[in-house]
């Protein structure tokens, strides 16, 4: 069995070196050895060196240069390890000195490596990389898991433009058609009939077949239904509600089928990082959605932004066929050193075959993410969706700067998401429990914007109240990195159906919330609609810290 090791020739006194728990009496020789050109101009030869560990009867291991390789161990044996190296010799432009090397004990411990050279006990290492990775041009070393995580981005910055341009291009339409407000609402709603329908369905599609290929059919299927949405609209309003529900089909499988394959790539260091990432791709989407699509309407028409907009998604499926796999073992484009940080010493399991539904009803920290999801949206939802509204109303703001004031929360979002990602993989990476992290920030995921919207009542310029309303939503962003990160800590195998799970509440209380919004308004005033929601955020942040967990509860 080979390990492998590196050793930095700067410090003849301390090598890095991981492996398995081995210990050898090693008496190591160095001769220079002027091979491999094609590389000599990239490397200073004077600082890498070549170490070739052949076992031999009397456990002596030769060193010779001018480039690093993996170390073979015996596991079997664990001998006194005595470095010893009196009298080295070293040729260098043909003079001999010598240096005294100190013994010294080394731990050696880490993940067994595949053979990577022409030997099996023998493979070329440049810092921690082979000779092939060494030399490619840096675009092609860049991590396979990253390029994952930016592919399921861009999947979900198309999701929301294609959501969004509906709530642009139905101003036009309502006037061509002759549409009343209860059939535009209508309309609006029917996107929900199909997303609703497909949050369980598409994750447990994503873990019995892969997130791949639910992602795929997601992507493809929304984009149809978003070009094919003008002929719809034009044939009938029952067409129309129809293909809307089509669309909310397709969209509905993207989150479950994304966090299932973020669960297989991405390690636990990272997490928060990765899933802050593709969740900004939603709110930089309904950015460009709801930038874009008057610039095409004015320009080409309404139907334009249907078009331009679905056809986008036959470009990330193609790109998506070309460079994703459902996990890290089936692309073989992953490096050997990639792979074993992605696994972290433990192996993949089949994918499920059954969902335990009785087992995960069972788990206090499954419902503490379904009524924790369904809190959080309520308060989201109602201030996305009503938010034009508010300014129009109470801030007196006109429609288009309605429209530019909207786009504000959005980008606030994106750019704390991110923040809060950084922020929680470090706090991880520095030793504190993934539980300890995961109820930090989603407690400022919900007592941020409980605290903004508290003020709303109390300030008295638009300016402040625009602030307020931009810095809730920027707090609630830090729930990327708690319960939206929670699903894979919990149970990884089972993470797109968890998602499925609580993002269905989540739906609901998105559908329910926006609703009673409108029957308060018409009783109360806008103080009674932000106290429902602070009120369900410290709900949610109860149940939360008391019942959640970063450990893991369903294997």
């Amino acid at each position: 069995m080979a390990f492998g090791a590196v050793l930095s020739s700067r410090s003849f006194s301390s090598p890095l070196v991981s492996g398995k728990e081995c210990q050898l009496k090693q008496t190591f020789s160095l001769e220079r050895r002027p091979n491999l050109p094609s590389i000599r101009g990239q490397f200073d030869l004077r600082r890498i060196f070549i170490v070739s560990m052949q076992r031999e009867s009397s456990h002596i291991c030769r060193v010779s240069s001018p480039f690093l390789t993996k170390l073979v161990f015996d596991q079997e044996r664990k001998l006194p390890l005595k470095s010893e190296c009196g009298g080295l010799k070293l040729r260098k432009l043909g003079i001999t000195t010598r240096a005294k090397y100190q013994p010294e004990q080394y731990e050696i411990s880490g993940l067994p490596l595949e053979p990577l050279g022409s030997s099996p006990e023998e493979a070329v290492l440049i810092g921690g990389e082979t000779i092939e990775e060494a030399v490619l041009p840096w675009w092609q070393k860049f991590p396979k898991r990253w390029t994952i995580v930016l592919l399921c981005f861009f999947a979900f910055l198309l999701c929301n433009m294609d959501r969004v341009n509906m709530s642009i291009a139905i101003l036009p339409m309502s006037q061509e058609f002759n549409w009343n407000p209860a059939t535009v609402g209508l309309i609006q709603s029917s996107f929900f009939w199909g997303y609703l329908l497909t949050q369980i369905l598409g994750g447990i599609w994503a873990d019995k077949f892969g997130g791949k290929i639910v992602l795929a059919f997601g992507v493809v299927w929304w984009s149809i239904a978003t070009i094919l949405t003008p002929l719809a609209a034009k044939i009938s309003l029952p067409c129309l509600l129809i293909m809307r529900a089509f669309m909310g089909i397709g969209e509905g499988v993207a989150m479950p089928a994304m966090n299932n394959m973020l669960s297989k790539w991405v390690p636990v260091v990272e997490r928060s990082r990765s899933l802050a990432l593709v969740y900004s791709g939603m709110y930089l989407g309904s950015v460009t959605g709801l930038a874009f699509s008057p610039l095409l309407i004015h320009k080409f028409g309404w139907p334009s932004v249907f078009y331009a907009f679905g056809s986008l998604g036959s470009i990330w499926y193609a790109l998506w066929q070309m460079k994703a796999r459902s996990s890290p073992l089936e692309d073989p484009e992953v490096t050997p050193n990639e792979k074993r940080l992605i696994l972290g010493g433990s192996v993949e399991k089949a994918p499920v075959s059954s969902i335990p539904w009785r087992l995960i009803l069972s788990k206090a920290p499954v419902w503490a993410l379904i009524i924790s999801h369904f809190c959080h949206n309520w308060g989201t939802f109602i201030l996305l969706t009503w938010m034009p509204t508010y300014y129009n109303q109470v801030l007196k703001f006109n429609l288009t700067e309605s429209g530019l004031l909207c786009v504000l929360p959005w980008l606030t979002m994106a750019v704390f998401a991110n923040i809060g990602g950084w922020i929680a993989d470090t706090l991880v990476a520095k030793g504190l429990s993934i539980t300890t992290v995961r109820k930090i920030m989603q407690s400022i995921g919900f007592l941020g914007p409980a605290f903004f919207l508290t003020q709303l009542s109390h300030v008295r310029t638009p300016a402040l109240a625009v602030l307020c309303m931009a810095c809730s939503q920027g707090s609630d962003a830090f729930s990327q990195s708690g319960l939206y990160s929670n699903h894979q800590d919990i149970g990884p195998r089972y993470a797109g159906v968890l998602l499925g799970l609580s993002n269905t509440a989540g739906v609901l209380a998105g559908v329910f919330g926006t609703a009673a919004t409108g029957y308060i308004l018409q009783r109360g005033s806008w103080d009674d609609v932000f106290k429902v929601s602070v009120a369900l955020y410290i709900v949610g942040t109860l149940v939360w810290n008391i019942f959640s967990t970063g450990e893991k509860v369903l294997d």
